[in-house]
């Protein structure tokens, strides 16, 4: 599922889907190609859903190396060590992310997914040994939080509830960094969206102790799928991606939930296992090849790649759409062999 991830993630840094939506298609081919694109306010789309799952999966990947320090007799204290160490360099490369910005300029900003993740990481681990009622009880208690924050706050100029640049999150960006952003992320999305990290701990704890057991998986994202698409629908909180409302942790969460039940019972319970080095490979390395596309792809490798690509394909004289295509594709093989390079020397990043 990791891998799986990172492998859209990769492709959306390669430019793959900006290039297939500059393809003129019709109506059918238009409203899949934008299930690739964040949407823009009201609503959910599946690319709106690559982030939650992300702080999900890294819940699971949570409760499966603590039950394996647990094996190996570390202590509370020692496992916390570990978190709070972990926590702090996704901090600071989400931070170094965006450091520099395009016309050389530096700049501290808290919306990159790293930045988030150190957050709900360290909150996960915290509440990692209660009960599953009261972490539960914690992840509607975050999501209560976040609904007092944006209806009874009443901050002049941001007390428009769930409005793009004036709601609270926008006026809590400009206490964290004196900034807004355009495209209306919130830093404080941390705070909801730990859901996300908490309940993909608790999917990974249960799976530990009930091997071959997910319908429960299943009945709970079921639950989660229905409060967040029913508050939406009933004008109570809207689906808001960018500001992770309450509605739409909730039905992502259940998407989450409902994904990792297929994938669970597809690879661990039937054991369909051939052909997924595919993807293990880039997800044994996704911290390293996160950090690489973000920050050398999108600095310098993909444009000296495209370079060389985009040279090749104009002298075989093939349209632009086309070459832009294979460029993306060309980069993301090389970004993949990269990882399988990795692999074949049992060289693992880990923070």
């Amino acid at each position: 599922m990791r891998g799986s991830i990172m492998v859209l993630l990769a492709l959306e840094s390669a430019g793959l889907y900006e290039h297939l939506e500059e393809i003129k298609g019709g109506a059918v081919y238009h409203s899949i190609i934008q299930q690739f694109f964040h949407h823009p306010w009201n609503g959910l789309r599946f690319w709106d859903l690559v982030q939650p799952a992300f702080m999900f999966i890294a819940g699971t990947a949570l409760a499966y190396s603590l039950n394996r320090q647990k094996q190996e007799g570390l202590s509370w204290t020692d496992s916390f060590k570990k978190t709070l160490k972990r926590s702090w360099w996704l901090f600071f490369w989400g931070v170094v992310n965006y450091a520099v910005q395009k016309d050389g300029s530096l700049s501290f900003q808290l919306w990159n997914v790293l930045t988030q993740l150190s957050f709900t990481t360290l909150i996960a681990f915290l509440v990692f040994r209660w009960s599953y009622t009261w972490q539960i009880l914690t992840c509607l208690g975050l999501l209560i939080i976040t609904e007092l924050l944006y209806r009874y706050t009443n901050i002049t100029g941001f007390n428009q509830l769930f409005t793009d640049q004036h709601n609270f999150g926008n006026y809590a960006d400009l206490l964290l960094m004196n900034l807004i952003n355009k495209d209306g992320w919130v830093a404080i999305n941390c705070i909801p969206t730990t859901v996300h990290t908490i309940a993909g701990a608790i999917a990974g704890k249960y799976l530990l102790q009930h091997k071959g057991q997910f319908r429960i998986l299943v009945a709970w994202g079921v639950i989660a799928l229905l409060s967040g698409y029913l508050l939406d629908m009933a004008n109570i909180t809207p689906i808001i991606k960018r500001i992770s409302t309450s509605s739409f942790v909730l039905a992502s969460l259940g998407w989450c939930l409902l994904l990792l039940a297929i994938i669970y019972w597809w690879v661990d319970v039937k054991q369909h296992r051939n052909h997924l080095s595919f993807f293990t490979i880039i997800g044994m390395n996704s911290i390293f090849i996160y950090l690489f596309f973000e920050i050398v792809g999108h600095r310098w490798f993909n444009g000296y790649v495209g370079s060389f690509s985009n040279g090749l394909f104009t002298f075989l004289h093939l349209p632009l759409h086309l070459s832009n295509i294979l460029t993306s594709l060309f980069i993301f093989t090389l970004e993949w062999l990269l990882c399988f390079w990795l692999y074949k020397k049992k060289i693992f990043f880990k923070l």
